[in-house]
This record gives C-alpha cells, structure tokens and sequence, in this order.
C-alpha cells in the first residue's frame, strides 16, 4: 500500500502570519524535496481565496513505486487550544 509522512510545520508557519492584506495567489513559501521529505518536486504554500493551502506530490515509501497528489488547507476550528 505505501505511505508517506507530511511536515505539517511549514503550513503551520504561514497561518501565524499576518495576511489579510495579501493578493490572492500570492506564494508563502516554497519548499524543496530533499532526503527528509516524500516531495517529488517543490511544494508552494499559497494564499488562496483567503486561505492558506499547500500543493504537493509525493512518493509513497515502503512500496515498489506510488504517488500521492495532495492540496492540503489550513483550517481553524473554533473550540481547538492550540490556534
């Protein structure tokens, strides 16, 4: 089946940042695959439509071959302590 582990550290990052006043589409921050990563190519992470959203594919690990597309979006969740 395969997996994949994601730094959700970076998109973390950008949510703390002040925002509101960027163009939509604006790039946050662009991350390289490297040794410590799944990446297959850069990752941007974007401000989209008032959101903070991160593009990314990945190799999967621990199987003959894979890949995973993934869009991931930051989103505050009222109750929660830790944002």
């Amino acid at each position: 089946m395969g997996d994949a582990e994601i730094d959700i550290g970076p998109i973390h990052e950008a949510v703390n940042l002040q925002l509101e006043c960027v163009p939509a589409g604006t790039i946050i921050k662009k991350i390289q695959p490297d040794g410590q990563n799944c990446l297959t190519q850069e990752s941007c992470i974007v401000w989209s439509n008032g959101k903070v959203v991160q593009n990314m594919i990945m190799r999967l690990q621990n199987v003959e071959c894979g890949e995973l597309e993934l869009q991931l979006e930051w989103i505050n969740v009222p109750s929660s302590r830790g944002h």
